[in-house]
């Protein structure tokens, strides 16, 4: 992580993910702590973040296919905005290939725990509920990076 982001994640590498509980906007509930076992990556993006949806863009390919076989869970929980417009969001994405259920977080509550400053912050956490990689921001082979430290988390 470069020196000048540092001030804006609350949790570490090698930091215990802190609990929560998304509500899905498939009207799901995930409890982060019932997902021990798996390889998680929790997304913070927000509809009105570029470089956020780009991320998303490149999600199924680079992420969501190959793991799909495996023990792998996407949490992508948009911050600060209601359920509506997520919803709305999300059916405008359908037509770049974007199609997974994601998480909102209207009172910041959950992204209180982990981070602050910009948008997208990305935390892949591995089976025992330990944070193993931070992203932040979305530069040029970011989610190809994102892939490959999750990857590292299954082995062969």
């Amino acid at each position: 992580i470069e020196k000048n982001h540092t001030n804006e994640v609350k949790l570490n590498i090698n930091d215990s993910a802190t609990e929560f509980t998304v509500q899905m906007i498939n009207g799901e509930k995930i409890n982060l702590s019932d997902l021990k076992g798996k390889v998680v990556l929790v997304n913070y993006w927000a509809t009105w973040c570029a470089p956020c949806l780009m991320e998303f863009a490149e999600f199924p390919e680079k992420i969501l296919e190959p793991f799909k076989d495996k023990n792998f869970v996407l949490i992508a929980i948009s911050i600060g905005e209601s359920k509506e417009k997520v919803e709305q969001k999300m059916l405008k994405m359908k037509k770049y290939g974007v199609n997974f259920n994601v998480g909102i977080d209207p009172t910041k509550e959950i992204w209180d725990k982990y981070a602050t400053g910009a948008i997208p912050k990305s935390f892949v956490i591995d089976q025992n509920g330990i944070i193993k990689y931070i992203s932040i921001g979305n530069s040029e082979g970011n989610v190809a990076k994102l892939a490959t430290e999750i990857r590292n988390l299954f082995p062969e």
